[in-house]
């Protein structure tokens, strides 16, 4: 089995959508935006992205109540393509631990 695992911090920038699959499984949808300043080839530059997110199961909803706009999060799952209504592919982090981020962490 190949790895596929990705860990990463950022503002939710999108208010998230919450929705029950037909078969009962709870869902919350995101937008995540992350900056920050990485080191490549010895030299220093900025990294910027925003990253669909959706976490699901019974596990995490009472947590998903508490994220909203502004919030801080570090996530960590598998991503996974999702075709978009315009056809095109997005890839999306599907979260399987949320930690959140408090001022001063």
């Amino acid at each position: 089995m190949t790895s596929n695992r990705l860990r990463l911090s950022g503002t939710v920038c999108k208010k998230p959508v919450r929705k029950v699959s037909p078969s009962g499984i709870p869902h919350c949808q995101f937008l995540l935006e992350h900056l920050s300043t990485q080191e490549e080839a010895g030299f220093r530059r900025k990294a910027w992205c925003r990253m669909p997110v959706i976490i699901s199961g019974m596990l995490h909803q009472d947590m998903t109540q508490h994220i909203k706009i502004g919030v801080q999060l570090t996530l960590e799952g598998f991503i996974s393509c999702h075709q978009a209504r315009n056809g095109q592919y997005v890839v999306v982090l599907h979260a399987e631990q949320i930690k959140f981020i408090h001022s001063g962490d």
